[in-house]
């Protein structure tokens, strides 16, 4: 695994990246847990740093294209687009599974009382794919918000 340090360097490619002096900064835990999950397939070699910031900036490109907020709140909502435009172009999940997996975040958040962690479990992912596992983390809102 790669420093700290070119860790930190390497995020200097990404546009528009909220950051302060010591690195990215995230204003929900789905936020973190999305960069999170990009840097890790990227570390698992899935697909390569200058892909993901093509595939980045290329998002934000479409993003204004389409009229939509360019701004530090809207940052990892086209994040999450650009990560699940990459996953499907490489083959790691495809758009059905995708949205069943959205779609079943969506029924847990909305059956979660207010206050208490969102799960989704097994039962939750009709999914075919056994690449969509589910896991317990914190729901992200869906990428074209």
């Amino acid at each position: 695994m790669a420093p700290a340090s070119m860790h930190l360097t390497r995020f200097d490619d990404l546009p528009r990246l909220p950051k302060d002096v010591e690195g990215p900064v995230f204003a929900e835990p789905w936020q973190a847990q999305a960069f999170a999950l990009t840097v890790r397939l990227h570390e698992a070699g899935h697909f390569s740093w200058s892909e993901w910031t093509a595939a980045l900036a290329t998002e934000l490109r479409q993003a204004a294209e389409r009229a939509q907020p360019d701004d530090p709140t809207h940052y990892y909502h086209h994040w999450l687009a650009a990560l699940e435009g990459l996953v499907t172009a490489k083959g790691l999940t495809d758009k059905t599974a995708l949205q069943q997996r959205k779609d079943a975040w969506a029924a847990a958040y909305r059956a979660t009382p207010h206050g208490q962690p969102v799960e989704l479990n097994a039962k939750d992912v009709t999914s075919s794919d056994p690449r969509a596992a589910p896991d317990s983390v914190a729901s992200p809102p869906s990428a074209h918000a």
